[in-house]
């Protein structure tokens, strides 16, 4: 699979991870659904996605050996591609026993929330809780366990797939939130490489071991349109479940719709190119 990315159009940058693309006809829809909530209050906002310097409070932090739960290499991963897109998924990247344990980090570390400016000012609308971790070392076993072999016949511009931003976000959607329609945007990391795909890994949904005690996810599925605005694919969060979509100036539109019922978390990186 072949593209040439190149810097997004119109630059809104929305608070590290997305941003509104250009206004054109037929897409009113980036604007809130009709009865959804105001845009929440405007977060504390950073330049960029690249590796966080770390802050104080919830938000942002150096990650440390010992931390992360240990991911054991997949040897037998079933790869779907989305005729037509650059959209690929993968069912049981991270096993339920992985997925829980980087949940169970992930709230002792504490969330916090990401609001945005919305899109009258050209920030898509986001409500969400987040933490931001910088960790080369969880990036490259996250990258070693699979995804780097999943991208061995994957090129774009002739670079190819090195690794992992080892800035490791991970989100978090109780019930009510959203994240609205928005592109990713490609990040430079310096050194000829930048970020060209967005690697997002479900860590709650369909599958939860506790889903027969009414635990179970409703809602927040990540939808991608068509530059008409049509829906191209829906994907109902399934724990375990890696996506990976092309970022950038290819970016398809897309959005995490409102979480009806429980808790919904993700963990996010980022595929670099060199």
């Amino acid at each position: 699979m072949k593209g040439s990315p190149g810097s997004c159009p119109t630059r809104y940058t929305d608070t590290a991870d997305s941003l509104v693309p250009p206004k054109r006809k037929g897409r009113a829809a980036m604007a809130p659904a009709e009865g959804d909530a105001p845009p929440p209050p405007p977060p504390h906002r950073s330049k960029s996605s690249g590796p966080s310097k770390g802050k104080k409070g919830g938000a942002s932090c150096i990650g440390s050996v010992g931390r992360w739960p240990t991911i054991k290499p997949k040897k037998d991963l079933q790869i779907n591609r989305l005729k037509g897109t650059h959209l690929l998924t993968v069912p049981k990247f991270f096993t339920s026993t992985e997925a829980k344990a980087f949940v169970d980090i992930a709230e002792s570390m504490g969330f916090t929330h990401q609001g945005s400016l919305g899109p009258l000012k050209g920030e898509a609308y986001r409500d969400n809780d987040r933490i931001s971790v910088t960790d080369p070392l969880l990036a490259q076993t996250i990258w070693e366990s699979g995804i780097k072999r999943i991208f061995e016949d994957i090129s774009i511009s002739g670079k190819a797939a090195i690794s992992l931003n080892p800035n490791i976000r991970f989100y978090r959607y109780t019930e009510g939130q959203r994240f609205g329609r928005h592109i990713d945007e490609s990040i430079d990391l310096g050194d000829g490489s930048r970020t060209q795909y967005t690697l997002l890994v479900y860590l709650s949904g369909k599958g939860t071991a506790n889903d027969s005690s009414g635990q179970a996810l409703v809602g927040g599925e990540t939808v991608f349109y068509d530059h008409r605005g049509g829906v191209v694919a829906e994907v109902a969060p399934v724990q375990g479940l890696a996506l990976l979509h092309l970022h950038g100036a290819k970016c398809m539109l897309h959005e995490a719709r409102i979480v009806k019922k429980n808790i919904k978390y993700v963990l996010r990186s980022d595929v670099v190119f060199a």
